[in-house]
């Protein structure tokens, strides 16, 4: 019986230690530890985290990068105001501020032409020269209807290619034929209010002969005939495209003391002064050394943001003294100059093609916010022609 047991005690003994050897070697192999330090675990939720984590240092770099730029465009859309505004001059829409489609509508400025009727209620106007040193007027209105506008005058290539960019309804009076062959090209909408041969006519247009005694400054037109004119053949209302972004007018201890502002188009008969009031943060408009005042009411032209950009001006370029203007090209092209709030911010301009609306924008590339309001733009050919 000893000896059975024995035999019993030492089976189990080898038993035992069997095991406990079993338990040595497996926990020296790779892979059969169970605790929290298990390295086979972590490298399993290391290779589920990867997916997630990039490795590489150049993704890395890209990926700040892009933060980066959504912080910019957050920072732009905290600052700017789109909600419930008009197009073009960012105003709130009420019963009297309307959003309709832009109307884009040449007037003159020639000495006879003057004062002008209307100019106070364009959101945007457009100056360049045309003929002889003349400048002419793109007057962009969308926010108001206006009862009269003029003298209205005839239309020129690159003027039409600045109203192409806001997809407006484009009405002129009367062009050359070479004019009307671009115009039609250009794949817009146009009334033209002298002749019914080229492209559609609108009655909208009559002559006041009290204003001038030069035919061609008698021309004036309201935008509630254009509209009903546009409806007859066709023309939506409705949609157009704008360069513009808008913001809130800066305080008082951000205003700036930039108080003069002075542009030579070509001879002292044309040149365009803006005189900054601070305390009402507007610009008050001037034309060859006098106030720039309204033929109906008296009041003198004012507004909220100023833009002169400068572009490649070529002319004259034929007997008739036609020129062309450069309305198109990269922002490495154009210089620009941003003035709002009595402060100026130095920029570039840029667009891809007569389609496209204009991009402004300032010396980082960040797209330009303008003051609630009116725009007046001045195109001219150097930065020599510009004073503030």
């Amino acid at each position: 019986m000893r000896s059975a047991r024995c035999s019993r005690l030492k089976i189990i003994a080898i038993l035992v230690l069997g095991s406990f050897f079993s338990m040595l070697v497996l926990a020296g192999l790779p892979g059969c530890r169970t605790t929290e330090e298990d390295p086979v675990q972590e490298k399993q939720v290391q290779e589920i985290m990867e997916p997630e984590e990039p490795v590489e240092e150049k993704p890395e770099e890209t990926a700040e990068i892009t933060r980066e730029d959504n912080i910019q465009e957050d920072s732009i859309q905290e600052d700017s105001i789109s909600d419930n505004i008009n197009m073009l001059s960012g105003l709130e829409l009420t019963g009297s501020v309307q959003n309709h489609r832009p109307l884009a509508i040449m007037v003159q400025n020639s000495p006879k032409a003057r004062p002008h009727s209307g100019l106070i209620y364009a959101d945007m106007v457009f100056e360049a020269v045309a003929e002889y040193g003349v400048t002419r007027y793109v007057a962009l209105f969308s926010s108001y209807d206006v009862d009269i506008l003029g003298p209205v005058r005839s239309a020129r290539i690159y003027f039409a290619e600045i109203a192409r960019s806001f997809d407006p309804i484009y009405t002129f009076w009367g062009t050359y034929p070479e004019g009307y062959t671009a115009i039609k090209n250009m794949d817009m909408d146009v009334l033209d209010a002298n002749s019914t041969a080229y492209v559609p006519y609108t009655s909208a247009g009559w002559r006041d002969h009290s204003r001038s005694d030069t035919l061609e400054h008698t021309a004036f037109i309201d935008t509630y005939g254009i509209k009903e004119d546009a409806a007859k053949y066709g023309y939506s209302l409705e949609g157009g495209q704008s360069p513009m972004a808008f913001k809130i007018d800066a305080p008082d201890s951000e205003r700036g003391n930039i108080s003069e502002i002075t542009v030579d188009f070509s001879s002292s008969t044309y040149i365009t002064g803006f005189s900054y009031d601070k305390n009402t943060n507007k610009y008050l408009k001037s034309l060859a050394g006098s106030p720039h005042v309204d033929f109906e009411t008296g009041q003198q032209l004012s507004l909220n943001n100023i833009i002169v950009i400068i572009t490649d001006i070529d002319g004259p370029l034929s007997s008739a003294g036609h020129m062309m203007i450069r309305t198109t090209g990269s922002h490495d092209q154009g210089a620009a100059y941003y003035f709002m709030d009595g402060n100026v911010i130095e920029g570039t301009w840029g667009r891809d093609s007569i389609f496209d609306p204009f991009e402004f924008k300032d010396s980082n590339s960040q797209p330009i916010l303008f003051n609630r309001g009116s725009t007046w733009v001045c195109i001219i050919q150097g930065i020599d022609r510009l004073a503030y």
